[in-house]
């Protein structure tokens, strides 16, 4: 039976997959610095996700 709640750990293949290149995006090298803005946006993906799933709001 898998856990409820798993540490989810560095993001080592995007890290690895950065564009390099492309004016969009910023290439972050300090690898402490890209988890930080990783899991932000992960964090900002799942808020995202569960406001949709809800559907609209009633005030």
């Amino acid at each position: 039976m898998a856990p409820k709640h798993t540490k989810i750990k560095f993001p080592l293949w995007q890290y690895l997959n950065q564009p390099l290149f492309s004016p969009d995006t910023k290439l972050v090298l300090n690898p402490q610095r890209f988890a930080l803005i990783w899991h932000l946006q992960l964090l900002e993906r799942c808020w995202t996700r569960e406001c949709d799933a809800k559907g609209p709001q009633q005030h």
